[in-house]
């Protein structure tokens, strides 16, 4: 007779203890604020206590979350339409709103048409994923070695993978000259990489593509709403919308939404409508997300004077840390990254800068980052203040000295 009647725990669960142990000890181990957004005081959020916290670590980059062009148009397709979608875009999610947005967004980026899917992430794994499954397999795809995770996810069963050193075009050339002959080839980067905060060299990646016969895949989704005269991304800004065959992007960035998309020729969008996975199986987009997306877009595409004060807010904290002692890491983009190089300590200071300064800033660990480049990760919005900035950099420089990661001031 066993001691019990009941099993004995399986080892899976014996495996998640160490697993989370071990991350703890790593300082690993992942923990969320219990922070309440507002709409009409972004980017003061309330913790659980009632305090009012500054957050310097959103991806609502122009602060459109809250705004009233969008909550406007999300009310008025609940009042219309309801809150779900009531299916996949086959069964009963498909409206008007999401065919006006799709038309939308192929608009923005000056392509022949658009597919939206439930997330960035959810697009660009179903997207590519269904790509290198096509044609037999015989696909070759090369990935910059700093590509997201979402990228990395829908290229894992690609036949053929090269990882090409980061923006290095020169080490991307010679790795498709040496590639077999008769393989279809695909490359896949993105434009602003979101933890460094530096922007990918698209012209001449978008030739090298052309040289070889290559398509081009582009993930836009920290650039989407904030470069470019439309806001159609860095590839707008560069003038080289036409020399990419294929972008990706989120609605949940700086349009202050919610979805992904791709956007190309009408063939490819086409074949991803009835042949990806990840699109046909999955419930569609609210109606209300829908018309908030396509709010979003339509009025991000005349936001120039938003962009500008976008643009120089993050150039603004950049020059208040250098001035208060802080030196962040080299970034031409809105993503200013301040490092600390241990993921403990990276806590710690996120803990201290909450606790001690009433400010929100995300630590960023491995996996993530490789080990030992831990960092915090700020995004300054249009609605950050002058106050706000030069506290920040006061504080951080305050907070890095405590941590030891800075002299003290003569």
């Amino acid at each position: 007779m066993p001691d019990s009647l009941f099993p004995a725990p399986h080892p899976f669960l014996q495996h998640c203890q160490a697993a989370l142990a071990q991350m703890r000890q790593e300082g690993r181990y992942r923990s969320f604020a219990a922070l309440a957004k507002s709409r009409r005081d972004f980017p003061r959020y309330t913790d659980s206590t009632g305090r009012r916290i500054t957050v310097w670590s959103s991806n609502d980059y122009l602060g459109l979350g809250g705004s009233d062009v969008l909550a406007a148009a999300a009310t008025a397709a609940i009042e219309a339409h309801g809150v779900g979608s009531g299916g996949t875009r086959n069964i009963s999610g498909n409206t008007p709103l999401h065919e006006a947005l799709e038309s939308e967004l192929a608009a923005l980026h000056a392509k022949p048409a658009a597919l939206v899917f439930t997330s960035g992430y959810v697009a660009n794994q179903a997207a590519l994923g269904t790509i290198l499954s096509s044609m037999d397999g015989n696909w070759h795809v090369f990935s910059d070695e700093k590509n997201h995770n979402s990228m990395i996810a829908g290229m894992k069963n690609a036949r053929a993978k090269s990882i090409f050193r980061h923006n290095d075009v020169a080490h991307l050339d010679a790795l498709m000259a040496a590639a077999g002959p008769g393989v279809n080839k695909l490359v896949a980067f993105e434009s602003v990489y979101s933890m460094d905060g530096d922007i990918a060299p698209l012209a001449e990646l978008a030739a090298t593509c052309r040289r070889h016969g290559a398509l081009s895949y582009l993930d836009e989704v920290h650039a989407v709403g904030m470069y470019g005269a439309t806001g159609a991304g860095v590839a707008e800004r560069d003038g080289v919308l036409d020399r990419i065959d294929i972008v990706q992007g989120t609605l949940a960035k700086a349009l202050g939404c919610h979805g992904g998309y791709v956007a190309g020729p009408a063939e490819v969008i086409d074949f991803l409508r009835s042949a990806a996975a990840g699109f046909i199986f999955t419930t569609s987009l609210p109606p209300a997300l829908a018309a908030a997306g396509l709010a979003s877009v339509r009025h991000v595409k005349g936001a120039t004077a938003l962009r500008e004060r976008h643009a120089e807010r993050a150039a603004r904290l950049k020059a208040a840390f250098q001035a208060a002692g802080v030196r962040p890491m080299p970034s031409a983009s809105h993503i200013v990254p301040v490092p600390v190089g241990d993921a403990a300590l990276c806590r710690e200071v996120s803990r201290l800068l909450l606790e001690e300064h009433g400010l929100y800033v995300t630590p960023i660990n491995y996996p993530t980052v490789p080990r030992g480049t831990e960092r915090l990760r700020f995004t300054p919005t249009p609605r950050h203040d002058d106050a706000d900035i030069a506290f920040a950099a006061q504080a951080v420089a305050a907070v890095l000295r405590q941590v030891g990661l800075l002299p003290n001031a003569p």
